[in-house]
């Protein structure tokens, strides 16, 4: 009797190549989804700093502006006497309104009509701030 052929063996056929590449695709969107989720944080973070420093620009402007309009006490302006004019008194408190943790000073110098105001702000992470602007405003000589 003929002796039983012996069938060579043939591998067996690979199986779960397709769970793999759907794990590594999965792997590969969610590192893109991760990447999306920082850049958006940037963005809202940099939007955030940007309104405050166009808020301190607004608010410096308009302390020039107050100081325009009431030329007879530009002095009343200055530094701590700034606490006894009303209206700069007005100025100071909508910048600790408008601002975290915002205060705003002014400088006057009389003799040459220079004026620096000054905004500083900390933001809730801790970040501090500050928008300086320098001008002159004085009286027309007569």
């Amino acid at each position: 009797m003929p002796a039983p052929r012996r069938h060579a063996r043939t591998a067996a056929p690979q199986r779960g190549v397709a769970l793999l590449e759907v794990l590594v695709a999965l792997l590969i969107f969610m590192v893109g989804v991760l990447g999306l989720v920082g850049l958006e944080t940037a963005m809202v973070r940099t939007q955030t700093e940007t309104k405050m420093r166009a808020d301190a620009a607004a608010l410096a402007n308009e302390l020039i502006g107050r100081m325009w309009t009431d030329l007879d006490n530009l002095s009343a302006y200055n530094g701590a006497a700034c606490a006894s004019q009303t209206r700069c008194t007005e100025w100071q408190a909508k910048v600790a309104q408008a601002l975290p943790a915002g205060n705003g000073s002014v400088v006057y110098d009389a003799v040459t009509g220079n004026v620096a105001v000054s905004i500083g702000w900390t933001l809730p992470g801790g970040e501090s701030h500050r928008y300086q602007t320098h001008t002159t405003v004085a009286k027309a000589s007569s």
